[in-house]
């Protein structure tokens, strides 16, 4: 049992002042209540639950049957560290011209909510990262296809010829 003694102590000399009886405050009763409450607000509160991306993956089947996209309905795009570089049709085609945004609201997603329009739902996202993109680029990018309902998409290595495309973009 916890006590605290607040007993006076003995001077020696001067007034003799009647003795008085010393007060015990018995803790446990506190520490008790102390330990009740940590349990309960342990066991009442939620932990923040972890956060994950929804990505969609194919089938695995053994066959390789792939269905043909139409270039006029393929946005390429080529995410780099504070840019993104982004094209409709084939690369290397003298049609597809890039072009380069952000990848604020007003930015990339202004971009696949125009083309969803244009084109409708079932058009197609290749996306290729540059060598100096990010990690978080690209969940960036991701996080602007699940919010423009985007749910075709493909990460592909970038190639020569894209990367030569966006070298002569000069932006």
């Amino acid at each position: 049992m916890a006590e605290i003694d607040q007993s006076g102590g003995g001077k020696k000399g001067g007034k003799k002042r009647s003795k008085k009886a010393s007060t015990k405050i018995d803790m446990t009763p506190m520490v008790d209540l102390g330990f009740l409450l940590i349990t309960f607000f342990m066991l009442t509160t939620t932990l923040a639950k972890p956060v994950t991306m929804q990505l969609s993956m194919p089938d695995k089947t053994e066959t390789k049957e792939t269905s043909p996209v139409k270039a006029s309905e393929t946005l390429t795009v080529l995410p780099d560290e504070n840019k993104v570089y982004y094209y409709q049709g084939k690369p290397g085609d003298a049609a597809a011209v890039v072009q380069v945004t952000d990848y604020s609201d007003q930015g990339i997603r202004q971009v696949l909510f125009r083309l969803k329009k244009q084109i409708g739902q079932n058009f197609t996202i290749v996306i290729k990262a540059t060598k100096g993109a990010k990690y978080k680029n690209m969940v960036d990018l991701l996080d602007e296809c699940a919010i423009t309902d985007n749910k075709r998409y493909a990460l592909l290595e970038i190639t020569p010829i894209d990367e030569e495309m966006v070298k002569k973009s000069g932006k």
